[in-house]
């Protein structure tokens, strides 16, 4: 097969930390079009990758050449674009959370069935050496039965690396619907999905109490228990000033396994015979200065349009891993314990 063709719609960091040098580093791609309504983005985005510059994303839509898009937005916008790429017969990799709604969810996955192109996710924690290994771990029944869990995302907030710093679209409800729990808490919602299997209830105490001019909320901790009767929390913050926190440990009936908790470590396996394994793997991406590695998205979502193969993360995976963050907001309006599907 011919490179993939792509355009990547948005050029703010997302795209020009992840999407953008990624594919540049994939053979297998040619990157096409970049599209921004700032015109100077999209220009120097062009420039740079050696593609055409668009300020319209659907002109871009438009070019017969392209096979795959990648929607690189704010959040309001990824199901409207999403479903006007695949209608126009693109493959797409859409950026969480992939919708406002769990009506917008379905209409980008009918639309993906519909036109009989991919749709994937951009949930990056599922290809973590760290959790990849956990997941072998716990398939394997070594650690037994599974009791409960804690997992943690959090960093000092969007500010610190958005195009757009304290004005970016993250702190604007209109644009981005959520804040800390669709930039942060989808992630591990959807990570503790693909670790233990499907959660049926939700409870949360959700806030906004850290950033100023803003109503989206940059403090979460919910509470997930899966049917089996696994328990645990999931908090999501944008108020971890001093140092981020990308962790999470499980707890079992043989031992524990904690995950990106150790500056050295990025798995121990510690079990209650005593014995204790350390893994020195690759560590988890980062957003900061120096902490850039490959999220391992680019290549999986390029490799399964040319072998035509099913992506990890589908957009009805997606769809499950929004639900969470959507019952645990209505978990905070209720005061109530919300059931899922």
């Amino acid at each position: 097969m011919s490179k993939v063709k792509i355009g990547v719609i948005g050029c703010g960091s997302i795209s020009r930390l992840r999407h953008l040098p990624e594919y540049n580093a994939n053979n297998q791609v040619e990157i096409v079009a970049v599209c921004d309504v700032v015109k100077e983005r999209s220009e120097e985005m062009a420039s740079l990758y050696g593609a055409k510059s668009y300020t319209d994303y659907k002109e871009v839509l438009n070019l017969d050449e392209i096979d795959a898009i990648s929607v690189c937005l704010p959040n309001y916008l990824h199901a409207p674009v999403s479903i006007d790429a695949l209608n126009a017969g693109k493959h797409v990799l859409c950026e969480k959370p992939m919708a406002t709604s769990e009506e917008e969810a379905k209409a980008m996955v009918d639309a993906s069935v519909a036109s009989g192109k991919k749709l994937m996710i951009a949930h990056n924690q599922r290809f973590v050496a760290s959790h990849q290994t956990a997941k072998e771990i716990i398939d394997s029944g070594k650690l037994g039965k599974i009791y409960s869990f804690k997992t943690t995302f959090g960093h000092g907030g969007p500010e610190r690396w958005s195009i757009d710093g304290a004005d970016s679209w993250f702190f604007n409800k209109d644009q981005a619907f959520i804040g800390a729990m669709g930039d942060l808490g989808v992630h591990k919602a959807d990570l503790m999905r693909y670790l233990l299997g499907e959660f049926t209830e939700v409870a949360s105490f959700i806030e906004t109490n850290a950033k100023q001019n803003t109503d989206v909320d940059d403090n979460a901790v919910c509470l997930l228990r899966t049917e089996s009767g696994i328990i645990g929390t999931l908090t999501a913050s944008w108020s971890y000033v001093a140092q981020s926190d990308n962790s999470t440990i499980i707890y079992g009936e043989n031992g524990s396994l904690k995950l990106e908790a150790d500056p050295e470590y990025s798995l121990i396996e510690e079990y209650r015979n005593g014995n204790v394994i350390s893994h020195k793997l690759d560590r988890i991406q980062t957003n900061e200065s120096g902490g850039q590695t490959t999220t391992h998205v680019i290549d999986h979502f390029i490799q399964c349009i040319i072998e035509d193969r099913t992506p990890l993360i589908t957009g009805e995976e997606g769809m499950k891993s929004l639900q969470i963050i959507l019952a645990a907001l209505e978990s905070q309006e209720t005061k109530q314990i919300v059931s899922l599907k």
